[in-house]
């Protein structure tokens, strides 16, 4: 007979579990399940294609549209280089930074609450079997580089007809590094990140996307000035056809962007989808009701405008408020960012050529500030949030550091590249259009 050797079996099975606990991968969110989940896995490759039509198309035509005709392909190529060059540097050291959790702890603020770590330079470690929660870490690298593209992309809008292409190359790549890669990171990266661990909500990107990109843009248009001839020469959008379907395509889009940020097909993706189309329709309908209150008409333009408004706002307030907390996010953000829009930027002066800040910056700032209160279980949010007032107070502290952070590192990045390569084109090559004067190419041959 064999003898039971329970000293000999301690060992084994102590072997066994140490074996097991080096070969799993280490993940933000905790250990993943055995399976990635076929369902999850499918929605969140649908999201990351609709986030990805975001920018091209959908940024290229809602831009390209406002602008006149001699630049719709140098804010064409913009959204489509940005895309590229934003795709290989992601590969190479972006997810890296923004999501490894390396030397994190909760609670604990360090260096790596600001920034991560290279351990996963090149996708270090990723394979078809990785995970992250339930999807294969493949589709969630995927996801994230959606939306570190179009937040460089979203940026050039402010400073469209007159920067160089070289410039702005080098503007987007620094800027990706040094200011969106560290937020994403202080904000998504989990138990031990600076903001995430102060307790500000950010469910889809109301602070590293929007208030981080607005804020960008308003420091580059008053870095590079503004356009020859502004505001004295009428400079009207040259095809609203093209803004209207940019601007369909990224209200389709943003049901990735939202609901995809559940990373999984839930409950909380389903009620982020339906905030987002109400907070999106309430801010077209307030857009409009001002505009036709003040100026006796509604304007393709304003109705397309109040829709990205309310787009933005709900951004952060996705995952945790309710649909009467949307309705009233989305109002908010439509009435406000007309003025931002439309009277703001005439009497402080500054060239906003796209309203980025006025939409963007702004609709990021009231969406992210209501986030608190909307959050709270009495005013039928889903946040569990201990109070909604002290929740508010979080919410400021998080956009009062999302603008430093964005408008101080903004200003140096394009101070050095103003020094290195220059920023803005000259005199004539603006009077011919950027198309011509820097891609010697023509967005309509009309002969």
């Amino acid at each position: 007979m064999m003898r039971f050797d329970a000293r000999r079996l301690g060992r084994q099975l102590a072997a066994l579990g140490l074996a097991g606990l080096f070969a799993l991968p280490v993940f933000a969110q905790g250990t993943p399940p055995l399976h990635a989940d076929s369902g999850d896995t499918a929605w969140m490759l649908v999201a990351s294609m609709l986030v990805l039509m975001m920018t091209i198309p959908g940024a290229a035509l809602f831009y390209g549209g406002m602008v006149r005709a001699k630049n719709l392909l140098s804010v064409m190529m913009q959204c489509f280089a940005i895309t590229a060059l934003v795709t290989v540097l992601w590969v190479l050291y972006g997810y890296s930074l923004a999501f490894s959790t390396a030397g994190m702890q909760a609670a604990t603020t360090n260096w790596h609450s600001i920034i991560g770590g290279l351990d996963r330079a090149m996708l270090a470690g990723l394979t078809p079997d990785t995970r992250y929660q339930t999807v294969p870490e493949s589709v969630f690298v995927m996801f994230q580089l959606t939306f570190a593209i179009i937040t460089p992309a979203l940026i050039i809008g402010a400073f469209a007809e007159r920067m160089k292409f070289s410039a702005m190359l080098w503007f987007s790549g620094l800027w990706l590094t040094f200011v969106y890669l560290p937020m994403a990171h202080m904000v998504w990266s989990g138990p031990g990140s600076l903001l995430g661990d102060m307790g500000v909500l950010d469910f889809a990107g109301g602070t590293v996307v929007h208030i981080n990109a607005g804020i960008a843009g308003l420091v580059a248009c008053l870095v590079i000035g503004k356009r020859r001839g502004w505001p004295q020469t009428h400079m009207p959008p040259h095809n609203l056809g093209y803004t209207v379907i940019g601007a369909s395509l990224l209200w389709l889009g943003w049901f990735g962007f939202n609901a995809g940020s559940a990373v999984a097909a839930n409950g909380s993706a389903g009620m982020a989808m339906l905030v987002t189309q109400i907070a999106a329709a309430a801010a077209a309908i307030g857009w409009t009701a001002v505009e036709w209150a003040i100026h006796k008409r509604a304007s393709v333009l304003g109705i397309a405008s109040g829709a990205v408004a309310g787009l933005v706002a709900v951004t952060p307030a996705a995952g945790t408020c309710g649909p009467g907390g949307a309705l009233l996010i989305g109002l908010a953000a439509g009435v406000v960012c007309f003025f931002t829009a439309t009277r703001l930027k005439h009497r402080l002066g500054y060239d906003d050529t796209l309203d980025v800040f006025g939409v963007h910056a702004i609709a990021g700032i009231v969406g992210a500030l209501l986030t608190g209160p909307f959050a709270a279980a009495s005013l039928g949010g889903y946040g569990h949030v201990a109070s909604a007032w002290g929740q508010l107070w979080i919410q400021a502290k998080g956009v009062g550091f999302t603008i430093a952070w964005s408008a101080v590192l903004s200003w140096v990045i394009l101070k050095l590249v103003d020094r290195a390569v220059g920023l803005r084109v000259d005199a004539e090559q603006e009077q011919m259009g950027l198309d011509l004067a820097e891609h010697e190419e023509r967005a309509y041959n009309l002969s």
